[in-house]
């Protein structure tokens, strides 16, 4: 039996597989703080989930994760409000749409700010206070996606690709001192992010996803595919040769 989690961080956490993971966590009874832009979903994720318990297991916190000079201060004022922390999980995350042809500096930009920049702002906290305890887990919500680099969304795949480098050196830092960090690569989730996307394949829902996510981190799982198919799937990807790949649009 994995850890069972007492307080937890969630970065990005008022939509998708965030805001499953706030829901399933508290659900185990977890105190959950609950951090992103939209102060309106916040406090409604926030309210059901207190409601739900018929006690205040979840906070919510407002904040843009490109505001980088404000995460060490609000990290610590969490740890304070829950009176520690033993998971934090970075899920904040953006998927600009590009045409076939579109080549956009602002969003690219915004895609490297918020999925790579802003996990290492959070993650380097978590990290530095985990070490320091002697504990804690870590989760990264990267995607398949970083295994390959993909015509449709170049600096997204870029942006996923670096994540999973920064958190396998997370890992090798860490480790040592008993921290747990696991690198989550899922396929397609029914998440706001990918609604409107047409041909994307084994497509599930958050919630399943937030189970999987926290079975294996429950495990100490290194790195896990969601659904687990998509191990096999990206090892066959991985393996075409690039003359081949160069043609297809495999996996938006």
């Amino acid at each position: 039996m994995g850890p069972a989690w007492e307080r937890a961080l969630i970065v990005g956490a008022s939509s998708g597989i965030g805001e499953a993971l706030a829901r399933q966590l508290a659900r185990e009874g977890c105190q959950v703080a609950l951090v992103a832009r939209r102060a309106e979903e916040l406090e409604r994720i926030a309210g059901e989930i207190n409601a739900g318990a018929q006690k205040s297991l979840a906070r919510f916190y407002v904040h843009d994760v490109r505001e980088y000079a404000c995460t060490p201060a609000l990290f610590q004022q969490i740890a304070r409000d829950l009176g520690g922390l033993d998971l934090v999980i970075y899920s904040a995350g953006v998927m600009p749409r590009l045409a076939e042809d579109e080549y956009n500096f602002e969003k690219d930009r915004l895609t490297v700010e918020v999925n790579l920049l802003g996990a290492i702002a959070w993650l380097n906290e978590a990290a530095q206070r985990f070490a320091r305890a002697g504990g804690g887990s870590i989760i990264g919500i990267s995607s398949v996606a970083g295994d390959r680099g993909r015509r449709s969304f170049p600096v997204y795949a870029a942006t996923k690709s670096g994540l999973n480098t920064y958190l396998e050196a997370l890992r090798n830092r860490v480790g040592r001192f008993g921290v747990s960090v696991v690198t989550v690569k899922p396929g397609p989730v029914d998440t706001p992010m990918t609604r409107g996307l047409e041909g994307l394949p084994l497509m599930i829902s958050a919630e399943r996803a937030a189970r999987a996510i926290l079975r294996a981190a429950r495990r100490r799982a290194h790195t896990v595919y969601v659904p687990g198919i998509w191990r096999v799937i990206m090892f066959v990807i991985r393996h075409i040769p690039s003359f081949l790949f160069q043609r297809q649009n495999v996996i938006r």
